[in-house]
């Protein structure tokens, strides 16, 4: 188990900002939470969301023209929980799905010897998923919301704390600065339920979404299952001509992990030819490298199909709701405060933030008006079309 409780630590190395992160902003909210007691007090996160949440589903399906899921319910995790939800937005087949679980839920609750025996139970689904740990939670403290089956999820550990202490920061008096940041949280949460009712509206880009998804995260364990398969010789030779950094003879495993992580494609091709390669039909690899893993090549023509149906999907789907997020709340006080308060920014600097979905989304709207939303969802864009909406536009005309 040492080399695996090593590469644990490391793991909880590489999200010791974040982790830190969450300890300041629990620290910062009880000492804030104290000082303004007795002066001011913040609705809870729960009664605000469930106040708006009927008038905003009669907004999205006005807008849109599409129906809310009549189950549709609202959560609120803490931080613990709202970890192990992130386990579920990560898409795997039923063999890997509890493997997934079992990861996000030892990272949750910090426990490395877990961490280290899941590393030892199944190297190769570690390599490929662990990517996932680092990415979703790393985000947590800049994520309000999240939707998964008819579920919204409302990240209870930022949003009742943000205001508490934004309003501290500001010091006294804190009665007259109240009304602007209390606005503000108001927006922050009418900004989040808006967001998660458009996606739950989009289920055809969410099931093309966790297809493709699917289908990457499978490729990547297979090319996991490779490289850990490689004899010694084969993994140096590869590592110095890649000049990846030295590791001890006596790590083999973190050898092989580093030459996974390098070749993956979601890092090499990126890496090598940019985003660019969201729109190839065809890649190429150094001959040398293929020589000594032959199915590589395969592994990256394969690969291309399900990311590039996955980037488009997800571009859409956010896509679509930065647009109506825009329009409806384009005047919403709440949301300018939110804006000013939380974010430091004004509306007319928000309206220009490029963001290829909602620029896509834009176009289409002055062509199609609200049928532009149906049409997205019912058939989903390319990524070419992303860049092209005269291609998406001239294909739903055919």
């Amino acid at each position: 188990m040492g080399e695996f409780q090593e590469f644990a630590d490391a793991l909880f190395g590489q999200l010791s900002v974040e982790i830190n992160e969450e300890k300041e902003i629990v620290e910062l909210a009880s000492r804030a939470r104290d000082d303004i007691a007795n002066k001011v007090q913040f609705k809870e996160l729960d009664d605000i969301a469930n106040e708006i949440l009927p008038d905003f589903k009669n907004k999205v399906e006005e807008f849109v023209g599409i129906k809310i899921p009549e189950n549709i319910s609202l959560k609120f995790p803490e931080l613990e929980e709202l970890k192990r939800i992130k386990g579920n937005k990560v898409f795997a087949d039923k063999e890997s799905k509890e493997f997934v679980k079992e990861l996000f839920n030892a990272v949750a609750k910090e426990n490395l010897t877990k961490i280290a025996e899941l590393m030892q139970q199944d190297t190769a689904k570690y390599l490929v998923y662990s990517t996932y740990a680092i990415q979703y939670i790393s985000k947590i403290t800049t994520t309000y919301g999240d939707y998964l089956d008819s579920e919204i999820y409302l990240n209870k550990f930022i949003l009742s704390r943000y205001p508490q202490i934004i309003l501290h920061k500001q010091g006294e008096p804190y009665e007259s600065r109240f009304q602007s940041v209390n606005s503000g949280y108001i927006g922050a949460v009418k900004m989040t339920v808006l967001e998660e009712l458009v996606h739950s509206t989009q289920e055809n880009l969410h099931q093309v979404n966790k297809r493709a998804a699917m289908e990457v995260n499978k490729i990547n364990e297979e090319l996991a299952k490779i490289i850990l398969s490689l004899d010694t010789e084969t993994i140096n030779k590869l590592s110095e001509y890649c000049q990846l950094q030295a590791v001890p003879d006596d790590f083999p495993f973190a050898k092989k992990a580093n030459l996974f992580f390098f070749l993956n494609p979601d890092h090499f091709l990126i890496e090598q030819i940019g985003p660019d390669v969201m729109t190839f039909t065809h890649v190429e690899i150094d001959p040398k490298i293929g020589e000594s893993i032959p199915e590589l090549l395969d592994i990256y023509k394969r690969w291309l199909v399900p990311i590039q149906q996955h980037h488009a999907a997800f571009t859409a789907m956010e896509g679509m709701a930065a647009f109506v997020i825009e329009d409806i709340l384009k005047d919403d006080k709440d949301f300018q405060n939110y804006l000013s308060t939380f974010m430091g920014t004004d509306f007319s600097t928000y309206q220009i933030r490029k963001s290829m979905g909602k620029d896509f989304t834009k176009i289409l709207y002055k062509k199609l008006g609200k049928d532009t939303f149906k049409k997205m969802i019912e058939v989903p864009p390319n990524t070419r079309e992303l860049k092209d909406p005269q291609l998406y536009l001239k294909k739903l005309s055919l």
